[in-house]
């Protein structure tokens, strides 16, 4: 690995009209899409900001309105750990591959370039994993590359677990990382109190 390890931040997005179903008893179809717009932008934008992390990566099926300059990788179409999957096997095997792969939510409106640095500081042979704010979801994990070009994603109920067990297969330590702008995703009505960081909800 080179002296100043090279970082790269890579945010899974989805279609127009498909997030954030969960809010629809409180927000309405075109307020859903703004809200998912303004966090996208927000993670996308404190990636930029974030000390360590040279590169931003977006895999899904369009930039939903981003600068085009921000590499795009195609979403196959089965699902979030399938993209993510065919995402890290196309970066794991490119000629300028990055020392390190943060995988980061879209869906985090407290994230602060600190939290990016934080998992960017992993120590070497290990994977970091920030879980959400009940501690069972992951809304980050921080990837040592090559090291952990075959780790397989297990976003779903009790992903936190699963992450963990998936980089014991791999022979990999496992470093915790707990912060506020980590943890606060947006995925039910009582979490859109933290959306207020972006988004202004109209009633």
């Amino acid at each position: 690995m080179s002296a100043t390890p090279t970082i790269w931040a890579l945010i899974p997005i989805k279609g127009s009209g498909q997030g954030k179903s969960r809010l629809a008893g409180k927000l309405s179809a075109p307020e859903r899409d703004a809200l998912v717009d303004a966090m996208l932008r927000h993670v996308v934008s404190t990636a930029d900001e974030a000390r360590m992390v040279s590169r931003t990566v977006l895999v899904g099926p369009s930039r939903h309105g981003l600068d085009r300059g921000i590499p795009l990788i195609g979403d196959p179409g089965n699902g979030l750990n399938d993209a993510l999957a065919h995402a890290l096997g196309e970066i794991a095997c490119a000629q300028e591959r990055p020392d390190r792969l943060i995988v980061i939510a879209a869906d985090l409106p407290c994230l602060t370039p600190l939290d990016l640095d934080l998992l960017a500081e992993a120590p070497h042979r290990s994977i970091a994993i920030a879980p959400d704010r009940h501690g069972t979801g992951t809304n980050a994990l921080s990837l040592p590359l090559p090291e952990a070009a075959g780790f397989r994603f297990r976003y779903g109920t009790d992903s936190a677990a699963h992450h963990r067990e998936e980089a014991e297969r791999l022979g990999l330590n496992v470093e915790t990382i707990l912060s506020t702008g980590l943890e606060k995703d947006i995925d039910e009505p009582s979490d859109l109190v933290d959306a207020g960081q972006v988004y202004t909800i109209e009633h």
